[in-house]
């Protein structure tokens, strides 16, 4: 369990407390380094997109946040990630109860297919050894009415989550990271599968999440992190070229490699 302890400092940014904090972040695979020094505050009850090219180290990062990354072949990862001012990486943490506060929603809907839409909801419940009928039930819902899904499915919880349209499975599995009860929610470029209307319903779910929670959005799409995002920060080869309030970021970015990206002149 998270030692509250290990860090006892509140360190606040421009006047809004920082849920995470990523310090002197390095991590990549075997000999190659993917990440070459991430310093990075993610405000609290916010939405943050980390944009760029592919290949820049945007998912690496997001696995970093939640202690993923470290469960693929020879990765390593130095630095610290501070949740709540305890370093997730210290050895008094347990990995778990982590991946419990920060959850994941990925690329791809992945609903479990031999499930149906209720037990995909409440799989992390059970797998916490909740068995209550009644507090799976009213944690269904209340994740589903989040996800924007509740009035698609109500009469048909019973069905298999494969049932669903791609853009309802995505909502599905937003709904299923939500049913833990997280603080933190990783967005790994939800929307890449998904048309505009089914993009549509993902961006605002994530509008009304960010009253209740903070959400680190991971796009390709320079236009979506625009839109929907609070925070915005440039990632290119491994290195944080850029990081501020978004509208600062897309109408007055600092550096030159920025605004060429911004601007759609390289992707």
């Amino acid at each position: 369990m998270m030692k509250e302890d290990v860090f006892s400092e509140n360190v606040s940014l421009q006047g809004k407390l920082a849920k995470m904090y990523v310090v002197g972040l390095k991590a990549g695979y075997g000999k190659e380094i993917i990440l070459k020094g991430i310093d990075l505050a993610i405000r609290d009850k916010s939405i943050t997109a980390v944009m760029g090219p592919s290949g820049c180290g945007k998912t690496t990062l997001l696995r970093c946040l939640n202690r993923l990354h470290e469960l693929s072949s020879n990765a390593f990862v130095s630095g610290k990630v501070l949740l709540d001012g305890v370093d997730i990486y210290s050895k008094q943490v347990d990995p778990v109860s982590v991946r419990r506060k920060v959850g994941m929603v990925f690329q791809k809907p992945n609903p479990f297919p031999t499930m149906s839409i209720f037990e995909n909801t409440v799989a992390g419940l059970r797998l916490t050894g909740i068995k209550d009928k009644e507090k799976l039930n009213a944690a269904a819902e209340r994740s589903l009415r989040l996800a924007f899904l509740w009035d698609e499915v109500k009469d048909r919880l019973d069905r298999p989550a494969t049932s669903l349209s791609g853009g309802q499975q995505q909502r599905l599995c937003i709904a299923r990271a939500l049913a833990i009860e997280p603080e933190v929610i990783l967005m790994d470029e939800p929307c890449s599968a998904l048309d505009p209307v089914a993009t549509a319903k993902i961006e605002e779910a994530m509008f009304a999440l960010k009253r209740q929670y903070t959400i680190v959005l991971v796009t390709h799409n320079s236009q979506q992190a625009a839109r929907v995002s609070d925070y915005t920060a440039f990632l290119y080869m491994g290195e944080l070229i850029e990081y501020g309030q978004t509208k600062q970021i897309f109408e007055n970015p600092s550096n030159e490699l920025t605004e060429r990206y911004v601007t759609g002149k390289f992707g």
